[in-house]
């Protein structure tokens, strides 16, 4: 009911300078992912592909798991794995477009050109170099359902993630902006492609009751994740693209002191309305190369010298303090699930760089450094110890399951935010260095309150300056005080 979701490549999920296999991926990081916390695993790159460095989303073989991984059994083992130690597993699914190679894809299979895809311009996409297919022809949409059924039967996935469902949903392929319904819904929208994602997403339920849908939309379509009796496309969730973009911008741009908590709730709360949203921070998308990880966005080149336990710096200091504040933050406010790509959970360093002419075919970039955390001595397993304990406070308090945060004030001369959602009081504090003794909270009800999480913990790398010994009793007039350290960030919840 509220996915945390490990997304994840199978190829670059070890530690050599290799590609890496479906098997190693079972034995080796399913049982990290479990240890994370997480409950749903999400699989980059399993269509087969031509080009190792198109993340799997130029697809030349939409029936046929990625031969550089494994075989097919291999892969169904790694299903079967996951499932045993309790995980959900999502297909990273693309039927936005295909690579256009004709040697080894659908392009000109039949010399037509178009047999699949539109004829003439609207058949390439301008963006992707890749080919747009033709949801019109109910031979493309049969093509495509089928595929979607030959993954949840075959392999038994748990369900999909769409890719590039903006690119499908317009003939602009979404390239412009979203200012009202017109834009939504005048001569640029596919009717056929809407069409088709209606009957994907039937398909996905009436055979798999229960299967999660997640639509990649950046454009916020009215009614994507609502029922098709509804009136919807069906989606069970659309991911929060916005909210990523928005972090970086802000790490890219301004200073600590800078950052407006009213634009922040808004970016961060912006959803419509009975619409789920997968949320997240960062994804892959965030840490390809040309572009950085929070965590290296936060502390750049000083993680190469100063990740030490015993090694004390002020912007390793700031970049931990910050990186777990963003991540509770986006998992409170921002939805109804949650993404983390796999190793950014414990900051892992640098970008990703796929094999590729311009880096002298290297491997160095395109893995994932398990050693960093996995080492007592370095501040890697501070990240990761507090992400472990997001994910099971997420699990244990039912959070995302429950409507959205209600914002309760935001105070703009000490940059704090105060916000409800489930019974419970969340306090975000964006100061630099200004700490508060004795802050009054209206909170509602008069019950007495524990805090139950804190990003301040010295046990994941904080100052511990919030005392857990004691309760938090509530006034006659509803009142709370309590201490809310600068960079931090607290959760009072009912005591029971």
């Amino acid at each position: 009911k509220a996915p945390l979701i490990y997304e994840s490549h199978v190829g670059m999920a070890g530690e050599e300078p290799r590609v890496h296999t479906y098997r190693e991926f079972a034995d080796s990081v399913l049982p990290r992912v479990v240890k994370a916390g997480y409950n749903t695993v999400q699989l980059m790159a399993v269509q087969e592909h031509p080009y190792y460095g198109s993340f799997g989303y130029h697809v030349s073989s939409f029936f046929a798991p990625c031969s550089r991984f494994g075989t097919p059994e291999d892969l169904k083992y790694l299903i079967d794995t996951a499932h045993g130690l309790g995980l959900a597993v999502l297909l990273d699914v693309v039927h936005s477009h295909a690579v256009k190679n004709m040697a080894e894809g659908l392009n000109n299979f039949d010399g037509s050109g178009h047999q699949y895809f539109h004829d003439g311009p609207l058949g390439d996409h301008p963006a992707w170099d890749s080919k747009c297919f033709d949801y019109a022809r109910p031979e493309v949409r049969q093509f495509l359902l089928s595929n979607v059924r030959y993954w949840l039967e075959e392999f038994r996935f748990d369900g999909f993630r769409f890719d590039g469902v903006t690119s499908m949903l317009y003939y602009s392929r979404g390239m412009k902006s979203f200012g009202s319904y017109e834009d939504y819904f005048g001569g640029d929208a596919d009717d056929s492609a809407i069409l088709y994602l209606k009957l994907a997403n039937k398909l996905i339920q009436d055979f798999k009751p229960g299967a999660i849908s997640i639509g990649e939309d950046m454009s916020g379509m009215p009614g994507l994740c609502r029922p098709i009796e509804d009136g919807g496309i069906g989606f069970n969730y659309r991911l929060a693209m916005g909210i990523p973009d928005y972090w970086i911008k802000l790490l890219k741009h301004s200073r600590d002191e800078e950052w407006n908590l009213d634009e922040l709730w808004g970016v961060l709360a912006n959803r419509r309305y009975g619409e789920a949203t997968i949320a997240y921070a960062e994804s892959h998308d965030q840490a390809l190369v040309g572009d950085k990880t929070l965590a290296f966005w936060l502390m750049d080149k000083e993680m190469y010298w100063h990740m030490g336990k015993n090694d004390p710096h002020p912007v390793i200091e700031r970049g931990i303090a910050m990186h777990k504040l963003i991540r509770l933050i986006t998992l409170v406010l921002g939805g109804e699930g949650f993404l983390t790509f796999m190793g950014n959970e414990f900051g892992h360093p640098e970008w990703l760089d796929f094999p590729r002419e311009g880096n002298g075919w290297s491997y160095h970039y395109c893995r994932r450094q398990w050693s960093l955390v996995d080492n007592p001595d370095l501040k890697y397993g501070w990240l990761a110890g507090f992400d472990r304990q997001l994910m099971e406070f997420a699990k244990k308090t039912k959070v995302l399951e429950t409507p959205p945060a209600q914002l309760m004030f935001i105070d703009h001369e000490k940059k704090i935010l105060v916000a409800e959602r489930a019974n419970l009081v969340f306090v975000f504090n964006f100061s630099v260095g200004n700490s508060v003794f004795g802050y009054p909270i209206h909170v509602p009800g008069m019950e007495t309150r524990e805090l139950v999480l804190d990003t301040d913990l010295a046990e994941t790398g904080g100052h511990g300056r919030v005392d857990h010994s004691f309760d938090y009793p509530v006034s006659p007039d509803g009142v709370m005080q309590i201490y809310t350290p600068s960079r931090s960030g607290l959760v009072f919840a009912k005591k029971s």
